[in-house]
This record gives C-alpha cells, structure tokens and sequence, in this order.
C-alpha cells in the first residue's frame, strides 16, 4: 500500500512537472488515423512555433476550438505555424475521430492517444487542453478550456514567438 501511494505521488509529480514553460515533450508513441506508430520525440515545424491540442469527439468546447482555429488557418500557414491535435478518445469512441475530422474538412495533423500515455505525460486531465511550442520543442504556453477569441489570442502568442526566434 505505502510502494503504490508512493509511486503514485512520484507520478502525479513528474507529470505535474512536465508541462512547465521550458519542458520538452515526452518521448511516446501515438498513432496516426491510419494506424501507424509514431513518436512523439519526431514532432517539429522545422523550427517554428506550433501547437499541440489535446481533445475528443464527445468534447463541445475542443470542437468549439478545433473549428475557430480552422476558421484562421490560412493566416496561420502563411506565417508557417501548425496544429497537432492529439484525440483522447478511447476504444469506446476512437471510431468517431476519422469521420469527424473528415466531416468537418480540418488540415491539422492527427494523432490518436488511445491509451492516455502521452495525455497522462504532458499532465493533461481536462480537454480541451492546449500547448504552444516554440521552435527548440519547448512548452512556453498553455491553455484548458476555449472561449471565443482565444485562437486569436495563439495567433499573436506565435507570432510573437517567431519574431523572437
């Protein structure tokens, strides 16, 4: 009982750590739509800046990110900025992530986190949940929830890092 609290409170504070400005994403492997492996140490955007949005299928509010940002993309690939958006959906509803994301026309890049490993790694507990990377692979910002005007709000965070850079 005392080993397992331990490592438990060992866990919670490493991923509690992890998701500091400065941090470096985790080593994990997650799988594209299709399937296959893929690590999550081979995310860039060749030195820009890019975010990585945590959601689900059964989440209004990470739909209500996910479109908004979609409305804007344009101006984001210009500037050369991209969104990995990472499903939390699990066996139960990971049949619905390829047909939404069709349905709905988005260009991100999608990655499927079935078993929670890399969520439970960037200290994810609520979706949305959404982190800027800069172009070293750092954590420099993060966000929960979505209210309108916020993928406004990333746009400039992005824009002001790739000036800095």
């Amino acid at each position: 009982m005392k080993k397992t609290l331990l490592t438990l409170i060992l866990l919670i504070s490493v991923t509690g750590l992890f998701a500091q400005a400065g941090s470096k994403l985790p080593e994990m492997v997650i799988k594209t739509l299709e399937g296959r492996e893929v690590n999550t140490s081979a995310f860039d955007n060749e030195g820009k800046p890019y975010v990585i949005s945590f959601w689900a299928t059964w989440c209004r509010p990470c739909l209500k990110e996910l479109t908004a940002i979609d409305e804007i993309y344009e101006d984001w690939k210009e500037l050369g900025f991209k969104v990995i958006a990472v499903s939390t959906d699990d066996t139960r509803t990971r049949a619905n992530v390829l047909p939404m994301v069709r349905g709905r026309g988005w260009e991100f890049e999608f990655y499927l986190d079935e078993n929670g490993d890399f969520r439970r790694a960037m200290g994810v507990n609520l979706v949305p949940h959404t982190f800027i990377i800069n172009g070293k692979g750092e954590v420099v910002y993060q966000h929960t929830s979505f209210v309108d005007g916020m993928e406004w709000e990333m746009y400039d965070k992005l824009k002001a890092l790739l000036e800095n850079e």
